[in-house]
């Protein structure tokens, strides 16, 4: 009899142990509780052999891939890719195209991760573009959000393929049965927008059953729709809005709360709510933002990433494997062509 607590298979996931602004300290300490919250996870963790070799000796489930450079966050994605092939965002694609690991999690430099992703492991067959997607950490419920920056120039076309990807995610990563994909747009009516919004609205309402429409920007955080799908400029613009709204709005309410002794005195019973607000919409919840429509599962973190994010991020790449997402964007790709 098969022991239920035991892992069915096991999910081969390589990490950048080089990559983000605290590097690689916090990258082991994320790794370390990663391989300690997932059984079935196996780590192949890329960066200098005096970082990688030690960590793999003293951890199951590891093993150290020696990379000899590193991508700076100030260099040019491209061009750094193509001149740095042993650099660790390299070789951790490398592995992926290779079928040595299934996902490849860095928390480097974003555009880096974009190019050696696309470059490098290559795009499914079918994908026009990939598309860079983020969980908005909405306190209503987790939704949705791309193109967050990988495509700041768009043609129509690529919309109805991120939406697709998207609401594939939204199913397998976060478990909503029917996702509903909405068009961020200036207007709810199929009129609004611009010429290449509008030209959106109409592939999507002709190529998607759960098109829903369009979305406004007030529509996010209210969770209106389980996916929302933009293009990239639109989108990172949106996304970092949020994000700077957020931290701006809390650390206005804790400045309130600190102002005097009444205040503390009064806040003390919304200490442990606020907190579990701070945690629920917190991005390190979800670890990074995946590229998806790629031969492999890829996700980017933030180069600010602590020690719990970085442990999100693997096991979210973890998840991304687990669930097939890219085998599934593949087949619904290749049936819409079908059509």
């Amino acid at each position: 009899m098969t022991d239920p607590k035991q892992p069915t298979r096991t999910l081969h996931v390589a990490v950048d142990a080089m990559g983000g602004d605290h590097a690689p300290g916090v990258v082991l300490e994320g790794v370390e509780a990663a391989l300690a919250a997932n059984p079935a996870l196996s780590v192949a963790l890329v960066g200098d052999a005096d970082v990688v070799e030690p960590f793999a000796a003293s951890h199951a489930r590891c093993q150290a891939v020696v990379s000899t450079e590193v991508i700076g966050m100030d260099e040019h994605p491209a061009e750094a890719v193509r001149r740095k092939k042993d650099s660790s965002v390299v070789v951790g694609c490398r592995l992926v195209k290779e079928g040595r690991a299934e996902g490849f999690f860095s928390a480097g430099s974003t555009g880096a991760c974009l190019a050696a992703g696309t470059l490098v492991i290559g795009r499914v067959k079918g994908v026009l573009r990939p598309a860079l997607v983020t969980v908005v950490p909405s306190p209503v419920r987790p939704i949705v959000l791309g193109d967050i920056g990988a495509n700041a120039d768009c043609k129509p076309e690529y919309l109805v393929q991120f939406a697709v990807m998207e609401s594939i995610y939204a199913n397998k990563v976060l478990g909503i049965a029917r996702p509903r994909a909405a068009l961020l747009n200036i207007g709810a009516e199929s009129t609004k927008g611009s010429q290449f919004a509008q030209a959106a609205y109409r592939l999507m309402e002709e190529g998607l059953d759960n098109f829903a429409g369009n979305a406004e920007g007030g529509d996010i955080l209210t969770a209106t729709y389980d996916v929302v799908v933009t293009d990239g400029f639109t989108g990172n613009v949106c996304l970092k809005t949020i994000e700077g709204t957020a931290k701006v709005l809390l650390g206005a309410v804790k400045g309130v709360m600190g102002k005097s002794t009444l205040t503390k005195l009064g806040a003390l019973p919304l200490v442990g709510p606020l907190k579990g607000l701070k945690a629920q919409i917190s991005p390190d919840t979800y670890g990074g933002a995946p590229l998806l429509g790629l031969k492999g599962a890829l996700l980017v973190g933030h180069g600010s990433s602590n020690a719990q994010a970085i442990c999100s991020g693997v096991l979210a790449t973890a998840k991304l494997v687990e669930e097939g997402v890219t085998e599934t964007i593949a087949d619904a790709l290749s049936a819409s062509e079908k059509r």
